[in-house]
């Protein structure tokens, strides 16, 4: 069994790590702020970060910190399965050894007993296709079983940052790569969509107006897709709040058989990109006429687009969702700025750094005073623009009373007891009540804070300050 308060303490550790990187767009800064927090918060003797280049035949070194912090030597490019970085991208296997210099993997054993090295811990950086780099960490003391699970949260919230800024860098590099002499950069979008239609009818409703260069090429990607499979009817809405394309398709062509693969393989990625930018696709197939309705939504942005938004959240993960869900909402997000922009944060630390905070409340709890709006983990994008809107103009938004209960003074001292490690039976003997009270108090602390285990309450408690110990 995990150690849940020396986990939660890892946890956090690495979670500091992330907050480092989660407002970047630059793969290289990322990679970089990610090996630095490693040797910084956890020891390493040195820590490096392999990114897997376009044509997924090598990986290249994007970052090295500690011992090491050149990217140019012997291992700055490693082939797809060599060695065991390679190996680690091919078959997506983490591993931890203890004993680096006895592995029979490891090209220089002398090396690692003349500098010390006593430990390796290599994780893949992957999303639910395919590996985009490796994460190595080289340790002059034995690491822990459990670092491979701090690892885990860890490269996936690396991996999420990695990726957002890889779409960001492609969306600029096809802005760069649009010339004026180019036939389609000469007309407007739906003369584009009606020259990849051929054949099929364009239907234009609204005012056409401008879009952002991503959602037009996204929309000149469905629109390809759509080409092939005799699109019977297209249509190009611009309404009020949102621009949307919506098109009815034969599927004679696919077998019923393969078609949710080809959902997958055609239309998977544009999904998640649209996502992104803050669309929405939608799939409605209708198998008794052999037809699948199609829809591609954005929602219109306003003169918003010109704010910026500070967010430092204490949780990365957090972090990188209300950062995506900023550029939802058509908001630019910057790291630092004045008193005068608006910061969303957790952390009660920040509040008093800025004039226009809007609190991001975990747990129902009052929010603290001095904030101008509230949000929380299910807030849209719509209603983030709205918060942000509000106190720009001078106003509050979302502040309602909390609706959850607050935990007793016992509560707080069973919970604080815990943290620090203490099992049942030793926080029953320290407080003077029985074991069934302890095991009592902890059940109406899971039920207050709507945990289902108790290090998602230590975890949840520590994570907001609301831990008193």
């Amino acid at each position: 069994m995990l150690d849940d308060a020396r986990l939660v303490w890892d946890l956090q550790r690495a979670n500091q790590i992330a907050q480092s990187f989660s407002t970047s767009l630059n793969l290289d800064d990322i990679a970089r702020l990610a090996t630095d927090g490693l040797v910084k918060q956890f020891d390493c003797a040195f820590a490096r970060i392999w990114l897997v280049e376009p044509d997924r035949k090598r990986l290249r070194l994007s970052a090295s910190s500690g011992l090491y912090t050149h990217t140019d030597g012997a291992f700055s490019r490693i082939p797809m399965g060599a060695f065991k970085i390679g190996r680690i991208a091919q078959n997506r296997i983490s591993l931890l050894s203890n004993n680096l210099a006895a592995e029979s993997w490891v090209r220089y054993p002398e090396w690692a007993i003349a500098n010390k090295i006593t430990s390796f811990a290599g994780y893949p950086l992957a999303n639910a296709d395919q590996v985009i780099g490796v994460l190595a960490a080289f340790g002059y003391q034995p690491m822990r079983p459990e670092f491979l699970e701090v690892l885990l949260g860890f490269c996936t919230t690396l991996t999420v940052a990695l990726e957002m800024a890889s779409l960001h860098q492609k969306e600029q590099q096809t802005s760069l790569m649009i010339k004026p002499k180019s036939t389609l950069s000469q007309l407007s979008l739906s003369e584009s969509l009606a020259h990849i239609l051929g054949q099929t009818k364009l239907t234009i409703l609204g005012t056409e107006r401008h879009l952002r260069v991503s959602q037009a090429q996204l929309f000149l990607k469905l629109t390809e897709i759509l080409q092939p499979l005799d699109c019977t009817y297209c249509r190009l809405t611009y309404a009020a709040d949102a621009v949307s394309l919506e098109a009815i398709a034969a599927l004679q062509s696919i077998i019923p058989q393969e078609q949710q693969a080809w959902e997958s393989v055609a239309l998977g990625d544009l999904a998640s990109i649209a996502a992104c930018f803050g669309g929405r696709l939608h799939i409605n197939t209708e198998a008794s006429i052999r037809a699948m309705q199609i829809s591609l939504t954005f929602p219109c942005l306003d003169n918003l687009s010109a704010v910026s938004l500070r967010i430092q959240c204490r949780l990365p993960l957090v972090q990188t969702g209300f950062t995506q869900l900023a550029y939802a909402a058509g908001l630019r997000v910057q790291g630092d700025g004045g008193r005068q922009m608006p910061l969303l944060t957790d952390q009660l630390a920040l509040v008093e750094t800025g004039d226009l905070i809007i609190w991001l409340n975990h747990n129902s709890h009052r929010a603290p005073h001095g904030v101008k709006a509230q949000v929380n983990l299910s807030t849209t994008a719509p209603q983030l623009r709205a918060a942000v809107a509000a106190v720009m103009r001078g106003e509050e938004w979302g502040l309602n009373p909390p609706s959850r209960q607050q935990l007793s003074q016992r509560e707080q001292e069973v919970i604080a007891l815990l943290v620090k490690g203490l099992r049942d039976r030793e926080v029953a003997e320290q407080l003077h009540i029985s074991d069934s009270t302890v095991k009592f108090h902890i059940n109406n602390i899971l039920a207050k804070l709507a945990a289902k285990t108790r290090l998602q309450a230590l975890y949840q408690l520590m994570s907001t300050d609301s831990l008193d110990c």
